[in-house]
């Protein structure tokens, strides 16, 4: 039995590449797009806002912008409709509006879809664990001229999961060209770089005394964001209301 998606943001560039994957999957369909733009050729019927849909699905995947949370928040809850957000750029307020609404329903969250890079952020806190305190952290990311938040959720993932495994309060430091001082020991910086049509890569650096190890993923094709958003929507499908999270898909 097909699980019946509803795209939000399929005008898109990651909108185009979910329903290009998903055509050629069996164990899902996209049912219903939102988008405020509709080329027609879709395949399936676009609405300007959620609330445009009535018809029956099984999850909801998010890939638009951050303005359409509270709309997406309140339909899900309404219909008691399982969500899948991809969508990065949240603000604090949003994070918690998400997480009161995993309450009520399903929701499936992740700042990145990629299987490899959630085994990048596993190796980064087992590095993080084993190097100690003699290690300075940085975290570069590059994405395309077209991406607007920086720096990406994935580099605030990564640096939210070194965080965890540090023995005290880490600062993360953005822009170090204001700062006229010495590094400090609790910081990790945060770089980002916009390029081109760079798809995504992500480099953590640990710089010891004479020794660097660096870790890192690079994507080169979106199709790696667009599979785990649709495993993840075939996942959540009939799940108990809570926060999911790409660890619990992997299981």
């Amino acid at each position: 039995m097909k699980t019946k998606i509803i795209l939000s943001g399929c005008g898109g560039k990651m909108g185009h590449a979910i329903a290009a994957l998903a055509a050629e999957r069996t164990d899902c369909e996209i049912v219903a797009g939102v988008d405020l733009v509709s080329t027609g050729r879709e395949g399936f019927p676009v609405f300007s806002h959620i609330s445009g849909f009535t018809g029956e699905a099984d999850v909801l995947i998010d890939f638009s912008h951050p303005s359409a949370l509270a709309s997406l928040l309140a339909y899900g809850r309404e219909r008691r409709l399982p969500l899948v957000l991809c969508t990065t750029g949240y603000s604090k307020e949003q994070q918690e509006a998400v997480r009161a609404a995993s309450a009520e329903i399903p929701v499936f969250s992740s700042g990145n879809m990629s299987l490899g890079i959630n085994l990048l952020i596993e190796l980064s806190k087992k590095a993080a664990q084993v190097l100690g305190e003699g290690f300075d952290i940085e975290i570069v990311e590059m994405h395309h001229n077209q991406k607007i938040d920086a720096p990406s959720g994935t580099a605030l993932m990564l640096a939210d999961a070194i965080s965890e495994v540090e023995p005290g309060e880490m600062r993360y430091m953005y822009d170090r060209h204001s700062q006229r001082k010495k590094r400090e020991k609790n910081e990790i910086g945060i770089h980002s770089v916009r390029g081109g049509t760079i798809v995504g890569e992500h480099e953590v650096i640990f710089a010891g005394h004479h020794e660097v190890i660096r870790l890192s993923h690079s994507a080169q094709s979106k199709e790696v964001f667009a599979a785990g958003a649709l495993n993840a929507a075939v996942f959540l499908s009939g799940k108990e209301p809570g926060m999911y999270q790409m660890s619990d898909l992997l299981k």
